[in-house]
């Protein structure tokens, strides 16, 4: 049985957010009902189709213990009070995980960046792979890629690619790819045969908006410099490129994909400000170590995650021993979802098993 004082204090806050947003607030306070709004919405909908259900049931029940009910309906009742339970043990566990602690930057767009590991050109080759298996998992989500930036390898695939992807519940799914991806296969090139082991490193970020980082104009260096690499004669003759300094933390950001200069620098701000919004998301994090121990996805960069084995098509995720032998799928972006859905179910299983102990 949920608490039912706990469910009450959720509506109410739903509706005073409904009535705020009403009042047409200013932009930042608006920015944060709007948030507080659709994370509390599917939760108030599982809270009254659980109360339904429950009122259902008492109703089924005072028919079956009317005296004055026959003996068929009796018979309808009780197979209804039996339906009514399953439903209501469902609906009590989707509520319990509605209600679990939520990542504050679950609904937002992300920054992705693949770099090249281990491997030299194979590796590059490793990381092109990646991001196109990325690009297809947004198309089947409906999600929108940009690329923001990238530096290609010598034979093909990327060095380096930054991209954002925008669409519903973007970081939710896609922060279980930070971390460290290894390919084992025989590269293109290697005429005895031999497999190669190669990585890639994944980074994803939160997009951060004004309202969540501010930024101080007098703590950053601007450079304008000429575009490097393909392009033709504009590489010489235009400095569209932008290379951004933040002087209190040091971080480095550099875009030089259009030949706008004024929309190279809102990307490379864009890209800034989720660095400065990850940097103190991590540094929170740090300070709560102690309560992230065992949970899946813990954001660390360093840490080997997956492994990818073409000789025996296999995708192998390392973090909570899943194998799928379907590595084909997997890079088509049509199988990599039920990678993140056993992680998602993974991570909501130990969060659950922790609120019960506790």
């Amino acid at each position: 049985m949920l608490p039912a004082g706990r469910l009450d204090a959720i509506v109410a806050r739903f509706i005073k957010a409904e009535a705020e947003l009403s009042a047409s607030p200013e932009r930042n306070r608006f920015v944060q009902l709007s948030r507080e709004y659709a994370e509390l919405k599917p939760v108030v909908e599982a809270v009254n189709a659980y109360r339904k259900a429950e009122a259902d049931l008492q109703g089924v029940k005072a028919l079956i213990d009317d005296p004055s009910t026959d003996s068929d309906m009796r018979d309808v009742a009780s197979e209804e009070k039996r339906a009514l339970a399953g439903r209501i043990e469902t609906l009590e566990q989707e509520l319990r995980v509605a209600l679990l602690p939520k990542d504050a930057a679950d609904e937002r767009d992300v920054i992705v960046e693949v770099r090249a590991g281990t491997g030299g050109d194979e590796a590059s080759l490793f990381a092109g792979d990646l991001f196109r298996m990325y690009e297809r998992y947004a198309a089947l989500q409906g999600w929108k890629v940009e690329v923001i930036s990238a530096s290609e390898g010598t034979v093909g695939g990327y060095k380096e690619v930054v991209a954002a992807v925008r669409g519903q519940g973007v970081y939710a799914k896609l922060k279980y790819e930070s971390g460290v991806h290894r390919v084992q296969r025989v590269p293109d090139t290697e005429t005895s045969g031999r497999i190669h082991t190669s990585a890639a490193t994944v980074a994803v970020l939160p997009e951060a908006e004004e309202v969540d980082v501010a930024i101080n104009e007098n703590d950053l260096k601007i450079d304008t410099m000429r575009a490097q690499g393909a392009g033709g004669q504009h590489v010489n003759k235009t400095e569209s490129a932008i290379r951004i300094t933040h002087l209190p933390s040091g971080i480095v950001v550099f875009v030089q994909d259009d030949r706008s200069q004024h929309k190279n620098k809102a990307r490379a701000m864009e890209l800034l400000r989720a660095k400065l919004y990850d940097q103190e998301r991590t540094r929170l994090d740090n300070e709560r170590a102690a309560e992230r121990k065992g949970l899946v996805g813990s954001g660390d960069r360093s840490q080997r995650i997956r492994t990818y084995n073409y000789p025996q098509a296999r995708v192998s995720d390392h973090r909570i021993n899943l194998t799928l032998h379907k590595l084909p799928q997997v890079m088509e972006g049509v199988a990599l979802g039920e990678v993140i859905d056993a992680l998602v179910a993974h991570r909501q299983a130990e969060l659950l098993a922790a609120e019960e102990s506790a």
